[in-house]
């Protein structure tokens, strides 16, 4: 899997409006996109990130019903959700994944905030969501 990437490190927030604000304020971040409205995710997410200098970012994810995963992860007070790898190929990386212990959380769908192109999670064997 040597065409992985990261992409962005994924923050769950009660209030994507407020917690632009912050980041915005305490570290001079730019919103890159968004938000945006998922709803076959059941979320709102934004990407911020410095003005210059790197690729990466963050997403700041807000859910948009009471039965979105980011309800039940703000719950037990989780910030930190997942990091995103962008790959070339969605079909082989997913393969190397399963062999490496992974386990499947949800198939490959289109995801609104990445123009349709498909997204597919996992849960690695490190207790870690990507």
């Amino acid at each position: 899997m040597t065409d992985l990437k990261i992409h962005h490190l994924g923050v769950a927030v009660a209030d994507i409006e407020q917690a632009v604000k912050f980041y915005q304020q305490a570290f001079g971040f730019v919103v890159r996109s968004g938000p945006f409205d998922d709803p076959m995710q059941r979320v709102r997410v934004c990407f911020l990130g410095p003005a210059q200098g790197t690729d990466s970012a963050i997403e700041l994810i807000e859910a948009l019903s009471d039965d979105s995963p980011i309800t039940r992860t703000l719950a037990k007070g989780i910030g930190a959700y997942h990091l995103c790898c962008e790959v070339d190929d969605l079909t082989p990386t997913m393969a190397a994944l399963l062999q490496q212990g992974c386990t499947l959380v949800s198939p490959p769908v289109p995801a609104t905030a990445f123009g349709g192109r498909r997204i597919a999670w996992f849960f690695t064997p490190t207790n870690h969501l990507m």
